[in-house]
């Protein structure tokens, strides 16, 4: 039917210009080709007559012929091996000072997309001559030719350079979003910071004011963010939109394209996850070849409801003989994300796996066994074919990145260890490591150090060098950062014990020597860094909440649940506290209906662990259209992340109703808590203060464990005393309840009936151990959670006793007579009125 198409069309052109005087036989004849054959035909029988026009034209005609198939139908190999296309490279490298700026670009691109190789002659010919020319191309034909360098691996080069600067240059005369999309992203790791963020700038004004009939220019945008790892919400907000309209036509692959972005820039919007979900979920039936089914199985997969997933898993497994390397990996790495029990496709898809070994790269092999590894997939044979094929990578690798993503995925595997040849690589990459690759080869080595018996007999070991090794080169590169944003980057993803014990007081101390550099854009990262490395650091918050006040409105309103997190979760409140949280209270409300449930639900848990409540947010959050969108998203978030937002709107749920009973917002989580409550023996510590308890109150009916309160607390351990500060028994177990009206009251676990009140000066006393995680890292400063629950617990009516845990375990208190002594002081000292 194409075929029929393209022959009316070269009829009608015939005709439209049948009146011109001067004919062109072989152009008429090419125009009347409508495949690959006929074109080849054409060039055969009239070569000696062929002009640089007819040359452009043919091989445009080739190109435009691939791209109009699907992916699986083109047939570029046998378009490359043809005797008539080898003609028209000769022709075309004789007759390149022929051709005009247009055709010179043009060409190159096309045989470029028909797979004539960057050392070919008439490649390097092509791009000699485009270079010579470049400051006369028109826009349109910089950017295709930029597309062309980047498809060489030229990102980095000279020309590229050239481009970068031409783009700088003329960027306010650039009126296309297509074509400023196309350069961005191949310029994009060229690009300054200015250049960046004026590349930004201009793409959101063309986003404003054209209208983008498709949705590869937006998509571009979000890969330019990628590319720069730059997050800029507004602009990906406007992308959003715009592909949001277009989900209805896409297809599987440029969907699961787009979420990838998304994951990748950490960019969740609930609007496109479920539209996402419904057109991939319409393409269910239609996608029954390996190439579309795959990019289904990954988009879908995640996020489809079980009964779906069974079908996908069933599906895979009648494809899974036709796919291919790539294709059997993509289908590994999901069956990880979904946690697939289904042994005869992994079975299948580790034979694919296995008889394609020899064709993937070295990240490849470490993604596949990563894979395979968290399924606890049982084929030793696999394994041992992963782990030399890895440790060959590793040997010859010279890139930091790699050699760290290879050990820690060696690490994974059962060996006791690596050989000496091994560890000289990683300390031979060592110094050019960033923080984050170095703190990958800190978990490596711990692991060997584990499973190395030899090492508890021989302290100074290679390991302990290596180690010596890692703290010299992490010390080393923070003494030279001098950027800020460049070491916020290194930073994102470290965690774990070497940097904690080798590495974080040089961190802090390097942030407080860049604090001058501390602004609204990269305020953010800073304060989320702080919170996730449990750090109370008075200059840096300061610092970060005068940068706040200063410049909310610079600052996207979704992002100030990131920057609010270390004033809330460390309970820091700075000389501005009041101030700030105005400020940023006032910078979000008349945005609540743009952001995602689930962030929502965390910025108001945020808020109310610093004893903020703001009315409309509650509201929002608690209505009934709020709460259905929140359980619409729900389906669509991995699992960690769909149980925390669950956790966190309970504990919202709670807060709210005792701090705020005025909103009169029920409490709906009693089923919930009742579910996921645990019960357990506890810590040593704490079984040794149940025991001391009991003797310093007088038997253990005078102490109850684990204690159940109204809005499902557990308390560690909990006492009666009278007005004289005397131990009161228990009469028998008893749980607090919540009346019908609302009324907290005490009842029997074997009966729901209203106990008698307290004694008169009587009073309930919940005790708490409190661990090292209810404080900040580097202090003994309480953290928001702890405070808001001694709140919650003294708004329900109990004294709270709390037993940090650097007390308890202190040198002063090292005889059952000190413990006692401080418990004693603890429970029986006077109560301040």
């Amino acid at each position: 039917m194409s075929n029929y198409f393209r022959f009316v069309q070269s009829c009608l052109r015939r005709l439209l210009h049948g009146g011109t005087v001067t004919r062109d036989p072989v152009l008429q004849q090419l125009r009347m080709c409508v495949a690959e054959e006929q074109v080849f035909d054409v060039v055969g029988k009239n070569t000696a007559k062929l002009t640089v026009d007819h040359v452009g034209r043919a091989v445009g005609m080739l190109w435009q012929f691939q791209k109009e198939k699907p992916q699986m139908l083109r047939t570029v190999e046998l378009i490359n091996s043809h005797p008539q296309f080898l003609t028209l490279r000769v022709l075309a490298e004789n007759k390149i000072t022929h051709m005009d700026n247009l055709m010179l670009v043009d060409i190159l691109y096309s045989f470029l997309r028909l797979n004539v190789e960057p050392h070919d002659s008439l490649v390097q010919q092509l791009v000699s001559e485009a270079w010579l020319r470049i400051d006369r191309l028109p826009m349109t034909s910089l950017s295709k030719f930029a597309i062309c360098l980047s498809d060489q691996h030229l990102q980095h080069s000279t020309l590229m350079g050239h481009i970068t600067s031409i783009i700088d240059q003329m960027l306010p005369s650039i009126h296309d979003v297509r074509i400023l999309s196309t350069l961005m992203i191949s310029v994009s790791s060229l690009v300054s910071v200015r250049l960046r963020d004026a590349l930004i700038d201009r793409a959101g004004h063309l986003l404003d004011t054209i209208d983008v009939s498709n949705y590869n220019s937006p998509r571009r945008l979000v890969q330019f963010l990628r590319n720069i790892k730059h997050s800029h919400r507004p602009l990906l907000e406007k992308c959003n939109k715009i592909l949001l309209y277009h989900i209805p036509r896409m297809d599987a692959e440029n969907i699961c394209i787009i979420m990838g972005l998304y994951q990748s820039l950490q960019f969740n919007n609930c609007d496109f996850m479920l539209a996402a979900r419904q057109r991939l979920t319409e393409l269910v039936d239609s996608s029954t070849d390996p190439f579309s089914f795959t990019k289904l199985f990954v988009g879908l997969g995640p996020m489809a409801s079980q009964e779906t997933k069974e079908r996908l898993e069933n599906t895979a497994l009648l494809l899974a003989d036709e796919l291919n390397a790539q294709q059997a990996l993509a289908i590994a790495e999901t069956l990880e994300e979904i946690q697939s029990r289904n042994l005869s496709l992994l079975n299948k898809i580790a034979s694919v796996i296995k008889r394609n070994l020899h064709v993937y790269k070295p990240v490849e092999v470490a993604r596949i066994t990563q894979a395979l590894f968290l399924l606890q997939y049982q084929n030793p044979e696999l394994f041992a074919k992963l782990r030399n094929t890895l440790v060959t990578f590793l040997r010859s690798s010279i890139f930091p990145y790699e050699v760290s993503m290879l050990t820690r995925v060696l690490s994974l595997l059962p060996s006791p260890r690596l050989d000496e040849t091994l560890i000289s690589r990683m300390e031979a990459v060592a110094p050019q490591c960033t923080l984050s690759d170095l703190n990958s080869f800190s978990f490596v080595i711990a692991k060997w150090v584990r499973n190395d018996s030899s090492f508890a007999h021989n302290t100074p070991s290679k390991y302990v060098h290596l180690l010596q090794v890692l703290n010299r080169c992490g010390c080393e590169r923070l003494h030279m950062a001098d950027r800020l944003d460049l070491l916020l980057e290194e930073l994102k993803y470290i965690s774990g014990e070497w940097f904690e014990e080798m590495l974080v007081s040089e961190v802090m101390a390097t942030l407080q020597r860049m604090m001058d550099q501390i602004n609204w854009t990269n305020v953010v990262e800073l304060a989320y860094f702080l919170t996730k490395i449990n750090q109370h650091c008075p200059p840096l918050l300061d610092q970060i909440a005068s940068v706040a006040i200063k410049d909310i409105e610079k600052i996207h309103p979704s992002a100030t649940y990131a920057m609010l997190l270390p004033f809330s979760v460390l309970n820091y409140d700075p000389a501005q506290a009041d101030e700030l949280y105005d400020v940023c209270i006032q910078h979000i409300i008349p945005h609540i209906s743009s952001f995602d449930p689930h962030l929502l639900v965390f910025l108001a848990y945020s808020l109310a662990l610093a004893d903020y409540f703001p009315e409309e947010l509650v509201r929002t959050i608690f209505s009934i259209d709020f709460l259905g969108k929140l359980d619409a998203q729900l389906e669509t978030l991995p699992d960690a992340l769909n149980m925390r937002t669950r956790l966190r709107l309970m504990e919202l749920n709670r807060a709210v109703c005792l701090e705020c009973p005025e909103f009169q917002v029920p409490w709906f989580h009693e089923r919930y808590c009742q579910y996921f409550t645990k019960k357990g023996s506890g810590s040593p510590a704490q079984q040794q203060i149940h025991k001391l308890l009991s003797d310093v109150l007088g038997g253990y009916n005078c102490v109850r464990v684990e204690g159940t309160t109204p809005y499902s607390y557990t308390i560690d351990f909990e006492c009666i005393l009278d007005a004289h500060m005397q131990p009161l028994p228990f009469s028998e177990p008893a749980t607090l309840q919540i009346s019908n009206r609302g009324k907290v009251h005490w009842a029997t676990n074997s009966m729901e009936r209203i106990k008698e009140d307290l004694p008169p000066g009587a009073q309930r006393v919940a005790i708490d151990f409190l661990d090292s995680k209810c404080f900040c890292k580097n202090s003994h400063h309480i953290k928001g959670e702890t405070l808001m629950r001694k709140r919650h617990l003294e708004i329900l009516g109990y004294r709270v006793v709390q037993i940090p845990h650097f007390e308890w375990n202190s040198m002063e208190l090292s005889t059952q007579d000190a413990w006692k002594e401080y418990l004693k002081r603890k429970l029986f000292k006077e109560v301040s009125p």
